[in-house]
């Protein structure tokens, strides 16, 4: 959520923003919010007139009693009463004036970096950098869920007679390496001196309004039924809600935090066949990072994070690439974001396995997370990026780890979190 402040003084920049992430459609919400807050901010005015009245009115009354005026007292009561009526009438407007500020500045998008490319959605994304050798063996690579079969460590029939489509049994072999890489990730992110978390994977309704649009929450969240509460699609929601309503010291910052959790996404609308398996599912696990710090120290813990989600991945010797996502591929709150993709061998191309984002101040002016400063308090900035998340990583790692022989290795990092393994066949 921007500033009003900002829509006030600079609203041709907002419209500007909009332009760039092809939102014309949201272009009237700033000449909106403009009407409503000049009226909102005239009323306010009004109502201090209408307290000072009062207040010189009230001591008259006090007055009149003492030289025992009466009934002049009781006149002058009745304008103190007027003005009361009035003062309630003009609270009650101007409390739905802010709640109509409000739900307008919520689905106004935050100002983007200067330095994002333009561009209408993800296939005008601009690749960053490949780090490690993207290869194609000379034998055939199954289907990720061909290749989990083959060592009995899936069962999707049972899952869609349990569950439906969208979900999976992990077995075996499998199952242990999807926990490896789980534990890997953890004791990875640890050793950066980032914090271990466990959150609640639930979350009311004001967290949920406070970390994400209202479009990604209609597409992405499950509500629990009878309750304020939804399923997190994401631990970074619980974990950046962990700070709602705080002022944090200046010392105590940068907040690093790892984060693990189940997430639960409805993933709406119908997907190709590289989508199905694993790939795109309901439930899965992940390893998550953020950071909440200091305005002027994002930009360099936003090149930190994927950084450290690189060299996750090319130390388990998956080759990976960075995209920078474009204006229209960014979602509202964030102000820059990269996505990792992770090489596929069978399909001789990468796809998504990740993403980091500096989403600015606009996650902790919706939910109140200041820093306290020596000239006053201020927003704090909140970041978050995926370490990893295994179903989809499990897709990347078996492809690149996949033997001429059928069997797949296991990287060294990983061997301890397997018993000693050095490949699965």
């Amino acid at each position: 959520m921007l500033d009003i402040k900002l829509v006030r003084t600079s609203p041709e920049l907002v419209k500007e923003n909009m332009r760039k992430k092809f939102q014309e459609d949201k272009l009237p919400l700033v000449d909106e919010v403009l009407e409503l807050d000049a009226a909102f901010r005239a009323s306010k005015a009004r109502g201090d007139e209408l307290r000072q009245q009062r207040n010189l009115i009230s001591k008259e009354i006090g007055k009149l009693m003492g030289q025992g005026k009466k009934e002049e007292a009781e006149e002058t009561k009745k304008k103190v009463q007027a003005i009361a009526g009035e003062l309630q009438e003009m609270e009650e407007k101007e409390a739905q004036m802010s709640e109509e500020i409000r739900k307008r500045m919520l689905v106004i998008p935050n100002i983007i970096d200067s330095s994002v490319p333009i561009g209408r959605d993800d296939s005008e994304n601009v690749e960053l950098e490949k780090f490690g050798d993207p290869v194609v063996p000379d034998y055939e690579i199954p289907y990720h869920t061909d290749i989990m079969e083959k060592f009995s460590g899936i069962d999707l029939d049972s899952a869609r007679k349990t569950s439906g489509n969208g979900f999976y049994y992990l077995m075996g072999d499998i199952a242990r390496l999807h926990s490896a890489v789980l534990s890997y990730a953890r004791d990875f992110m640890i050793s950066k001196g980032f914090t271990y978390c466990i959150p609640p994977f639930m979350i009311r309704s004001d967290v949920v309004t406070g970390v994400m649009s209202f479009a990604e929450m209609e597409n992405m969240m499950y509500k629990i039924e009878g309750e304020d509460l939804y399923l997190i699609g994401t631990s970074e929601h619980s974990m950046i809600g962990k700070f709602i309503d705080t002022i944090l010291p200046e010392d105590a910052l940068p907040q690093t935090l790892t984060s693990y959790s189940p997430c639960f996404r409805k993933e709406v609308g119908a997907h190709g066949i590289e989508e199905r398996g694993v790939y795109r599912v309901h439930q899965f696990e992940k390893q998550e990072m953020i950071v909440v710090c200091k305005p002027e120290d994002s930009m360099a813990w936003y090149e930190k994070m994927w950084n450290y989600t690189v060299e996750l991945f090319r130390s388990m010797d998956i080759p990976v690439r960075t995209l920078e996502c474009c204006s229209g591929d960014l979602a509202d709150l964030k102000v820059k974001s990269v996505d990792i993709e992770a090489w596929s061998p069978r399909q001789k191309k990468y796809f998504e396995v990740g993403s980091c984002s500096n989403l600015g101040d606009a996650q902790a002016r919706r939910l109140g997370i200041r820093i306290k400063g020596k000239d006053g308090n201020y927003f704090a900035h909140t970041l978050n990026n995926t370490v990893v998340t295994p179903p989809r990583m499990l897709i990347a790692f078996l492809e690149n780890n996949l033997q001429a022989d059928g069997s797949v290795k296991i990287p060294q990092p990983l061997q301890m979190y397997m018993g000693g393994q050095s490949q699965i066949k």
